[in-house]
């Protein structure tokens, strides 16, 4: 933790020390990234959430990007997503949940004696609420109901008159990755009575 702070007056480990005489309660880091280019970050509730998006675009500079790009760092913290696009999703995933839907159509008794033309648009259909859910670019827009993230950006880009590109995101949630100690009452009292 030697690095330097982000504006550069201080190392990390210093900033630590300072914020734990600060306010009297041990912190350590566990977890970070480095994100480097075009970002905007959100925190959410006091920081039980933090996010970071990233992007590039030829109209950073231009009035209405800052806010566009808060905006999407919103949308992260709001909907936790695992995948930035289609794309980014694992073919295993895909896979995975093509079986999932396949097994639910099978258990169906409505679905019996459907073509099998049918049932691939009915698997398609439902991957694609699937993509909705897991891909940030095909979610709703949380401040435009009738808008995609993809259709926002879109949209934004086209009104300040040049490109924009969401590249990737980080989200962290406080206590995420914590695993917590599972307590075995029995045994415990098994051993202290055993004198083990």
């Amino acid at each position: 933790m030697a690095g330097q702070y982000f504006d550069g007056t201080c190392t990390v480990e210093e900033k630590l020390k300072e914020e734990i005489f600060k306010i009297g309660e041990k912190l350590s880091i566990r977890r970070f990234v480095i994100a480097e280019g075009l970002t905007s970050t959100y925190i959410h509730g006091a920081g039980s959430i933090g996010v970071i998006a990233c992007f590039e675009s030829d109209v950073a500079d231009k009035d209405g990007f800052a806010e566009f790009a808060k905006n999407i760092a919103l949308q992260i913290g709001a909907y936790p997503t695992p995948y930035l696009n289609r794309e980014q999703v694992p073919a295993s995933v895909i896979e995975s949940e093509r079986e999932i839907i396949k097994t639910q159509l099978a258990n169906d008794p409505k679905m019996a004696g459907k073509p099998e033309k049918v049932l691939d648009g009915i698997i398609t259909g439902k991957l694609g609420k699937f993509y909705e859910a897991n891909c940030l670019v095909d979610m709703g827009y949380v401040k435009e109901d009738d808008l995609t993230v993809a259709q926002y950006v879109a949209k934004t880009a086209k009104e300040l008159g040049g490109s924009i590109a969401i590249t990737g995101f980080f989200r962290f949630e406080k206590g995420e990755g914590i695993q917590k100690r599972e307590e075995d009452f029995a045994a415990e009292i098994e051993k202290l009575t055993s004198g083990k």
